[in-house]
């Protein structure tokens, strides 16, 4: 058994919520605003809402706009302007507090009577992942009791089935095994231990949910047994993941924490699975891995941190497909892991990830990185893990996301690509996108966005915009020409 001490950790960041920056030659302000839990009691919670301007240019004014949930009402407010439909509320900026600087920040507070949390939050009518207005939200079921802890909470959404309440590791391993489309798992608070697998499908529109609140906590003390040459479920062998899921499609796994364990959360032959709102931190190796072939899937609003406690080189944030050296285990597509159209929004990545906060492997197509933030400290340099995102995959958009640095840790670039020839079918690391990022590389870092060759991608170049922004660089914003 592993015994850990638990560092701090930050206040309760229960959602972040970004409007698009203006196209590429336009000035202006770009807010964001962040949901925090200042205190919790029996009854209901209190909140502050900070919005902050990353633009470079004056707010002339800000309008933030969420739900709640049934069940959760907002009994007061204080330093805006509310009106209230029902549980949809918008607040308004007062007339002092309405001038947000470039670089500034403005706030204001609530009371809510219940436990659910806000969802659908946007500023200024966009959602915080940007793109297009959304459309009316489906209200959630109330959230189960909030915690202390930080991250966001998600509102999962309304189940489709049965809901098992489980609040053992003994009857959480019989709903994993006896698992039905369209059913709910729902964790107690306390702690899980034993290494917990999942290996019943869902299904297209009756996805299955695991959910709880972040006081629910999934820890694997292992690793134990002989592993076989492959890793797949063995019986005797626990390859001291926190959570497995393994072959098993259409899951949804909200709001809990994983923590102490060998990996974090595996994601393995199982598309469409999304993670939404963990909590996974004290990792011996990486934090989240899609891997396998498990394309199409989602993480969003969590929180991913102290990840490489034992193999720094091998403890990244969010691991997107797997090395070509290793597609004889996992390249289960034509010899590839085409863990592809990977989703990754609106997550708090680090401090003290020791390797790449997120790394897309070769062979991967079209994911998303968008409205995330990295946070460097820690990154330890080893096994090349000195940027933020290592990109060898094609085609990813990478998009609205605020990255820093600063000390302990070793850092070479914000963004990074190369070109590994796994197979002479893919020109990995190219025809990557990356607009509207905001970099400080805290005078360490060279370049925010440092592409390793033009070269090899000629027939399908990358592109980098003149919206995204650095500071504190030893070099600028990136080493190709910039496109306007």
């Amino acid at each position: 058994m592993r015994h850990r001490t638990l560092t701090g950790l930050a206040a309760a960041l229960l959602l972040i919520c970004a409007s698009a920056a203006a196209p590429a030659l336009a000035a202006g302000p770009v807010l964001t605003a962040s949901v925090v839990q200042t205190s919790v009691w029996n009854t209901g919670y209190g909140a502050e809402v900070v919005v902050t301007n990353t633009g470079d240019a004056p707010s002339t004014g800000w309008t933030v706009r969420f739900d709640l949930p049934p069940g959760t009402v907002l009994s007061n407010s204080w330093n805006a302007v509310r009106t209230s439909d029902g549980q949809h509320h918008t607040f308004v900026n007062a007339s002092y507090n309405g001038v947000i600087a470039a670089g500034g920040h403005q706030s204001f507070g609530f009371n809510a009577g219940g436990s659910g949390l806000p969802f659908g939050c946007t500023v200024d009518g966009l959602p915080c992942a940007g793109g297009p207005a959304p459309t009316s939200p489906v209200p959630p079921s109330p959230t189960p009791s909030p915690s202390r802890s930080p991250g966001p909470s998600p509102s999962p959404t309304e189940p489709t089935g049965t809901v098992v309440d489980v609040s053992t590791a003994d009857e959480l391993d019989a709903a994993l095994a006896d698992a039905l489309p369209g059913q709910t798992i729902r964790l107690a608070a306390g702690e899980y231990h034993g290494p917990f697998l999942i290996r019943r499908p869902g299904a297209a529109g009756r996805p299955i949910t695991l959910t709880g609140p972040r006081t629910a906590v999934l820890v694997n003390d292992g690793p134990s047994g002989t592993a076989p040459p492959c890793p797949v479920p063995t019986t005797g062998w626990d390859p001291g993941y926190g959570l497995w899921v393994f072959a098993a499609p259409y899951w949804n796994l909200t709001g809990f924490t994983v923590r102490d364990a060998k990996k974090g959360v595996v994601i393995d032959d199982s598309p469409h699975v999304v993670v939404d709102g963990l909590h996974v931190h004290h990792t011996d190796e990486e934090g989240v891995h899609f891997r396998r072939s498990s394309a199409d899937g989602v993480i969003r609003d969590s929180i991913v941190e102290y990840t490489g406690l034992t193999q720094p080189g091998y403890g990244e944030g969010v691991y997107l497909g797997s090395a070509g050296s290793n597609w004889g285990c996992h390249g289960n597509s034509d010899g590839v892991d085409r863990s592809d159209r990977v989703q990754v929004i609106g997550n708090r990545i680090g401090p003290y990830v020791a390797a790449e906060h997120i790394d897309v492997k070769e062979g991967t197509f079209d994911g998303v990185i968008r409205a995330n933030t990295f946070d460097g400290r820690g990154i330890s340099g080893q096994n090349s893990a000195d940027s933020w995102v290592d990109v060898k995959g094609i085609g990813y958009t990478i998009a609205d996301n605020t990255g820093t640095f600063a000390t302990p840790g070793t850092f070479a670039n914000g963004y990074e690509t190369h070109n590994p020839t796994s197979t002479p079918a893919f020109a990995n690391g190219c025809g990557n996108v990356w607009r509207a990022n905001t970099a400080d590389l805290g005078g360490v870092g060279a370049y925010a966005i440092r592409v390793t060759s033009t070269s090899k991608c000629a027939a399908n170049p990358n592109v980098v915009y003149a919206s995204n922004t650095v500071r504190n660089a030893t070099a600028g914003l990136t080493n190709i020409a910039v496109t306007y």
